[in-house]
């Protein structure tokens, strides 16, 4: 695949609107419009030139396309989704959380009809380290976003999933996950409905910019 001639971006970006633009998609994901595996592929290749620790960590990648595994794998997802959040109140909740937590288990209710899972994973040879993991997966991170980013400019719509990690095991046993192999992100990966994305609310920068300490 290396040397292969990239194809066309489907939207067009500066920067600065790609990096406040690129949305999470959970209702909009068009669960009907096949998407093209090079496609994918480009994106996974950009995504491989993301920082990672030392240069040794490179992510490892599962593309799951069969329907028939896709449909196992949303069962899962759903059924950790709804593990975690069954017990929570949404009466504390702002309009706002409210929105979030809907459009989230919308997803967990449709993930096994998107056309592409994308399965982020990290290759230790063995159980995880004790202590902090920050620079573990740190070489993790990079390469995801940079995932999402490459495939924002082609037109597909992504959201960085990790309610499966509840139960990670099942999917490693769906997947044939060897021992020593971590997951760290579910990438859901579709076409997307609707206009264009803007930029999220956020709070101030002043409210979380602290100078020379806390």
């Amino acid at each position: 695949m290396i040397g292969k001639p990239m194809l066309p971006l489907a939207v067009s970006l500066t920067p600065d609107e790609l990096l406040t633009r690129t949305r999470s998609v959970r209702r909009r994901l068009d669960l009907a419009r096949p998407v093209p595996l090079p496609l994918v592929e480009e994106c996974l290749r950009i995504a491989q030139q993301a920082p990672c620790g030392s240069g040794r960590s490179v992510p490892h990648w599962i593309i799951v396309t069969d329907p028939r595994t896709r449909a196992a794998l949303g069962e899962i997802y759903r059924s950790a989704f709804h593990e975690q959040w069954s017990a929570v109140t949404t009466g504390g909740l702002s309009g706002a959380q409210k929105r979030s937590l809907a459009s989230a288990a919308h997803l967990a209710d449709t993930l096994g009809e998107v056309p592409v899972l994308v399965l982020a994973c990290l290759n230790t040879g063995g159980p995880l380290p004790g202590g902090s993991q920050a620079s573990l997966w740190g070489t993790v991170m990079p390469a995801v976003w940079s995932y999402m980013l490459a495939a924002r400019t082609r037109g597909l719509g992504t959201t960085w999933t990790a309610a499966h990690l509840r139960q990670e095991q099942r999917v490693a046993d769906l997947l044939g996950i060897p021992p020593g192999v971590h997951q760290a992100a579910l990438i859901p990966t579709a076409y997307h409905h609707g206009p264009d994305f803007r930029p999220a609310l956020r709070p101030p920068l002043e409210a979380t910019v602290h100078r020379d300490r806390w």
